[in-house]
């Protein structure tokens, strides 16, 4: 198995496009370089730091160090897609709503991964 096989990474990744997609499509120019910029970087963040987490599976407590990382990235995410709605940078209400869920979602999902991995670590001490 390796990590493109994470029902998580597949998730993060699909976001990671549509997010990329929707800053570059539905946000004014002048949010390119700002919340446009945070918001690519802390979307990217959660796919990397499952990748780098899986890595270093075989080091469970640096496994969950990434895990733990990649769900306070997708709590950013959330933060700066609520900012650019709020501020009506994104007007377009049903692609927030659709984003919103997953990220969501995909932030419940790394949750419970992290519990099953802290789990397995414990269950082998």
């Amino acid at each position: 198995m390796n990590y493109k096989q994470l029902e998580i990474w597949q998730i993060a990744k699909e976001l990671v496009i549509d997010i990329h997609k929707m800053t570059l499509e539905k946000l004014p120019k002048f949010e390119m370089y700002k919340e446009g910029s945070q918001i690519r970087r802390s979307s990217k963040s959660i796919k990397s730091n499952i990748v780098e987490g899986y890595g270093r599976r075989n080091y469970k407590q640096d496994f969950i160090k990434h895990l733990i990382i990649a769900l306070a990235s997708n709590d950013e995410t959330i933060d700066h897609l609520e900012t650019l709605f709020e501020t009506k940078s994104l007007t377009d209400e049903n692609l927030f709503k659709n984003l919103s869920v997953r990220l969501n979602e995909l932030g419940k999902k790394v949750n419970k991964f992290i519990q099953a991995v802290e789990k397995e670590h414990l269950s082998k001490k």
